[in-house]
């Protein structure tokens, strides 16, 4: 067997490449790994459903939504809550990612392959976009929200801030995931919708507090706006990248990349 997760073990001759990507392609097809991309899908369809959820029924309650601070922290509460959950329903199955920028942090770190990292993300795109269409076809005339930055910030700036926000959450996950803190239980989840929430409390105002390309894919495939959209891409990937390699190769450099991270027994990453 051939553990494909591991990106930094590629062979070198062609011949031994060619058998490590058929590998990695079968290891990606596994009943283990359709199950998981099934979770992902589930628990990134009920985390995006909440969340854009509560940002219209905010806006239904009250008409000026956005100048109201009761609102935002709504919004974030209802993020912390529904992620929290989302993470905990999956992270025994598919590691509980409910994130593109996660798994991409994890596949920096060596703990999926890209394969799956591509299935993930489909499925979590997926789930978003269904979560958004059934919301906009259950609420009749209310618009879906769409994240987007202030207006008095450039795009450069938006991306930095949804960086920094999206490298705290991915650090929480290795963190919570780190099998020498011993078995979390709901607490590694727990930890991870609370950064996401403070997160949503510290930039909603200004960018939205995304820190999800899946939720802001969805919301803006049914709200019909892509303004701005690279800047929910480009800041959490990167953010997420710089997570996984300072978790793994700097803060502890000395910790051998756990495999499993990527299925089942990583919990809440």
């Amino acid at each position: 067997f051939i553990n494909c997760k591991r990106v930094t073990e590629f062979p070198s001759s062609s011949s031994s490449a060619m058998a490590f990507l058929t590998s990695c392609l079968e290891h990606s097809v596994t009943p283990i790994a359709l199950r998981s991309y099934l979770a992902e899908f589930i628990s990134t369809f009920l985390f995006v459903f909440a969340a854009v959820g509560s940002a219209m029924s905010s806006r239904k309650i009250m008409p000026d939504a956005a100048s109201d601070p009761s609102s935002l922290v709504a919004v974030a509460v209802a993020t912390a809550f529904a992620l929290s959950v989302a993470v905990f329903i999956a992270a025994n199955i598919s590691g509980g990612h409910v994130n593109p920028a996660v798994t991409f942090g994890m596949a920096v770190g060596g703990h999926i392959s890209i394969p799956m990292t591509m299935f993930y993300w489909i499925a979590q795109m997926l789930g978003s976009v269904m979560a958004c269409l059934l919301l906009k076809v259950t609420t009749v005339s209310q618009q879906v929200p769409t994240h987007a930055i202030a207006h008095e910030m450039t795009g450069f700036g938006a991306s930095v801030l949804e960086g920094v926000m999206t490298f705290a959450l991915v650090y929480t996950v290795y963190a919570a995931g780190d099998p020498r803190r011993g078995p979390l239980g709901a607490i590694g989840p727990l930890a991870i919708g609370l950064i996401a929430g403070a997160n949503v409390l510290a930039s909603g105002p200004f960018t939205g507090g995304s820190m999800n390309p899946a939720y802001s894919f969805g919301s803006a495939v049914v709200g019909g706006s892509f303004k701005n959209q690279a800047v929910y891409w480009v800041g959490p990937l990167i953010g997420a990248a710089v997570a996984g390699i300072l978790y793994d190769n700097v803060v502890f450099r000395n910790h051998e990349p756990d495999s499993s991270r990527g299925i089942a027994d990583g919990v809440g990453v």
